[in-house]
């Protein structure tokens, strides 16, 4: 069965426009309470948990999902804003028997989405979603009141979370002395990272961090790291942080505003874990990973994995693998050790464990790395583009002989958003944009 509403990280659209609607919601509560009802092995009614990040129609959709998921005979545990990460632990450490998160991630505030993990914290399999979809659009069958799910507010399972992403910081270890901007995106970590970075001893000062519901994402987070620049600058810091608006996601910034991508935190992650003598296997990454990262890899003997952008392709060859270690450059990383799932903060938080252990500043660490010119171009459409077609594989051959066979081409759609994405990466800055280029103008010129 080809699915209809389920993409690769969830279900996600313009709030208002089909798919997101309360109705929908209400549809998709039940449609999930009932087939998840069914893998449940308890005798007792089934529980999910339902997050969410701070998007104004969270509140709507939550009061949609809970209606379904209660007329299913589901019990309801409402967290309000929260990572998305946290409801994984949580579903995950027997909290709940499943979890969902309300949540459009990184996008505008007039996107929504949820995301549904299993009782290992994991997302749903393919199988799991399509059989939810086949029950969304039939009728939900009234049940007698004793069949209803109970729905309450959880309000102590996000001090739960913080003391879970605190212990994944060495007790041996403090912060003390280092001053951190956090940049919280005025989304689910706003009032989450605060407390826990200054609770193991940093100096922190806050930005985006007062979220009205219409902020989330707005020239804020890891999105737009320009405020996040900015204040490093402006307060003296040792370090930015910028997580997205459901928290699973981060980027840094050092000492000096020079942008720090999630390669280069992962490659930080390793280098600690390789200093440690962490057993990790080898290293995930994406299509979109930096060539000079792989490179690095292989100078240092590590295996090294490329899989389908999007964090769950990564944590499922990771899984294949039984490998720990995994990410994406816009700063989804998975430290399977510690959680089953990208979380921004933890992320964070094995960086700062490698700076602080080895009396290094950010800027000084990443001397090890330097990533390759890499250009990421968006190209709007509402149409469906054929991307194996004989005139785009010329172009891509064209691109590589520009970049004097050295470089690496990649054209994707976006998983979540209207867009056809065209990278181009290589040593040679000049030819990499001048590749990108011309593959950005064929690609319109097909659309």
């Amino acid at each position: 069965m080809k699915k209809k509403y389920f993409g690769t990280d969830g279900i996600r659209g313009k709030v208002g426009n089909s798919p997101i609607t309360a109705e929908f919601f209400v549809k998709l509560g039940y449609a999930a309470g009932v087939v998840l009802s069914r893998i449940n092995k308890r005798s007792k009614k089934p529980t999910v948990i339902i997050g969410k990040d701070t998007r104004i129609s969270g509140y709507m959709l939550e009061s949609a999902l809970e209606a379904g998921f209660s007329s299913a005979g589901v019990n309801v545990l409402l967290t309000g804003p929260i990572p998305t990460p946290a409801i994984a632990y949580l579903t995950c450490s027997g909290t709940a028997d499943f979890g969902v998160v309300i949540s459009a991630s990184h996008n505008p505030y007039d996107d929504n989405g949820v995301k549904f993990f299993s009782s290992k914290g994991l997302k749903l399999s393919d199988e799991i979603e399509c059989k939810i979809e086949s029950l969304i659009d039939q009728k939900i069958e009234q049940v007698l009141p004793s069949k209803l799910g109970k729905a309450q507010r959880a309000e102590n399972y996000v001090k739960q979370y913080i003391e879970f992403c605190e212990n994944t910081f060495s007790k041996k270890l403090s912060l003390k002395g280092l001053t951190i901007v956090l940049d919280c995106a005025n989304g689910a970590t706003y009032h989450i990272a605060p407390v826990i970075f200054s609770n193991l001893g940093a100096n922190i000062i806050t930005v985006n961090d007062k979220p009205d519901g219409l902020n989330i994402n707005k020239k804020a987070g890891s999105v737009y790291p320009k405020n996040l620049q900015a204040a490093v600058s402006l307060h003296n810091a040792d370090i930015g942080i910028a997580f997205d608006g459901d928290g699973d996601r981060v980027i840094m910034v050092d000492e000096n505003g020079t942008l720090v991508d999630g390669d280069q935190l992962l490659y930080l992650i390793m280098q600690f874990y390789i200093k440690e003598g962490y057993e990790f296997g080898g290293v995930v990454g994406t299509h979109m990973t930096n060539l000079a990262f792989e490179e690095k890899c292989k100078s240092q003997a590590i295996p090294f994995a490329r899989a389908n952008v999007g964090d769950r392709y990564v944590s499922e060859e990771l899984d294949r693998r039984k490998w720990i270690l995994g990410g994406e450059n816009s700063g989804h990383i998975l430290v399977k050790n510690l959680h089953s799932t990208g979380d921004g903060i933890i992320s964070a938080l094995q960086v700062l464990s490698y700076l602080v252990k080895n009396k290094k500043s950010l800027k000084s660490a990443l001397t090890e790395i330097q990533l390759y010119p890499q250009i990421l171009i968006n190209i709007p459409t509402e149409n469906k583009v054929n991307l194996k077609s004989k005139t785009v594989k010329n172009a891509i051959k064209e691109s590589e002989i520009i970049m004097k066979g050295k470089g690496r081409t990649l054209i994707r759609p976006s998983g979540t958003q209207p867009l056809v994405r065209v990278m181009t990466e290589g040593p040679f800055r000049k030819e990499v944009l001048k590749a990108a280029k011309f593959l950005t103008e064929t690609i319109k010129e097909i659309i």
